[in-house]
């Protein structure tokens, strides 16, 4: 808990469920003459790639399992397959709040860190690329797995809010080249299934609170990374079980 204390941080609300496509599509109609739409998307929707990372010890998985409040992810992130915007992003959880930070990464700085070469983070003018730094040395970060998903984002000034509706959830499998447009990919959710996440800084305006059809539904412990990592894992365990067994009836 020190950890998350020790600086001053502004600390986002963050709300998730699971709603389904017929869901969303009444919600979006009735959020448009009280929202924008996300000037960064092209046609109200943009492609978000993210390569997940995890220590040794998959400590961001396993605490996520145990219910661990205070926790972070790491991760590199781009949009629409696109070298354009890459960056390096940490993101703090406590309980139902998040803090995230961010770095610009160059191509180049990308490949290196994919190569195991982390001293150049050392030297980078942006701390938090020297916190990855320490991560990657001394705790042993390295990449687990891709996660894949269209989103359409809504935000309103008021109360900093941003509502996002993430769709067609998708575990990348065998490479972490996050710039492959053919990469392997396998979907993670029900095909009419997606993730509603609200996020506010100080209040959420009552209009738009009222808007939202969640009838004392309570917040989903929603974990893209977690999902996709399962998948991912799941799949390679399950194959490593079939060799197991093919292996043992040659005997």
């Amino acid at each position: 808990m020190a950890a998350f204390l020790r600086r001053p941080e502004k600390y986002r609300n963050e709300w998730k469920y699971y709603i389904s496509l017929w869901e969303a599509e009444m919600l979006k109609k009735r959020l448009l003459p009280f929202m924008e739409t996300d000037p960064n998307a092209e046609n109200g929707m943009y492609m978000i790639r993210s390569l997940y990372f995890d220590d040794y010890w998959n400590s961001g998985y396993e605490e996520k399992m145990m219910g661990v409040e205070y926790r972070q992810k790491w991760r590199i992130r781009i949009y629409n397959y696109s070298s354009r915007s890459i960056k390096l992003e940490r993101k703090k959880k406590w309980g139902s709040y998040i803090h995230k930070d961010s770095a610009p990464l160059t191509r180049a700085e990308y490949e290196k860190i994919m190569e195991g070469d982390y001293e150049f983070l050392l030297y980078s003018k942006y701390p938090l690329c020297r916190e990855f730094y320490y991560e990657c040395t001394v705790k042993l970060y390295r990449p687990r797995v891709i996660v894949d998903y269209e989103r359409t984002p809504l935000i309103r000034q008021e109360g900093d809010v941003r509502i996002t509706f993430d769709s067609d959830i998708r575990a990348g499998a065998f490479t972490y080249d996050i710039f492959d447009p053919e990469l392997p990919v396998e979907n993670v959710l029900e095909p009419d299934r997606l993730v509603l996440e609200v996020k506010f800084t100080e209040m959420l305006p009552l209009i738009i609170k009222e808007l939202l059809p969640l009838d004392g539904q309570e917040f989903s412990a929603i974990s893209k990374y977690t999902l996709c990592y399962e998948k991912a894992f799941y799949r390679t365990d399950v194959l490593s079980g079939i060799s197991k067994t093919n292996r043992r009836n040659r005997r």
